[in-house]
């Protein structure tokens, strides 16, 4: 019975990092495909001054705080990996 709860568990959990790459991915595509319909507003309407620039790093911000909390703390050395070692190291110091 454990083993089926467990089975269970980690199932839910691997679904939802690929909900959590999948939902990374499609931002990273509309971000790309709305960049350029922005610069064509910005240069037809106020081509004097660029603010495209400035949607392209928001854009580029959000997509790197993204990035950071599906892969990059992993990527970091930061992970579920390091927690699990930091806890085991700190239960060690206890026993």
């Amino acid at each position: 019975m454990e083993g089926i709860t467990i089975d269970y568990h980690l199932n839910l959990i691997a679904k939802k990092q690929i909900k959590d790459i999948r939902g990374f991915y499609t931002h990273v595509i509309a971000s790309f495909l709305i960049l350029p319909f922005i610069i064509y507003i910005n240069l037809k309407i106020v081509p004097q001054f660029h603010f495209f620039w400035l949607a392209f790093g928001g854009m580029f911000i959000g997509l790197f705080f993204h990035w950071l909390e599906v892969f990059g703390f992993e990527f970091l050395g930061l992970g579920k990996y390091w927690e699990n070692k930091k806890i085991e190291e700190i239960l060690k110091n206890y026993r």
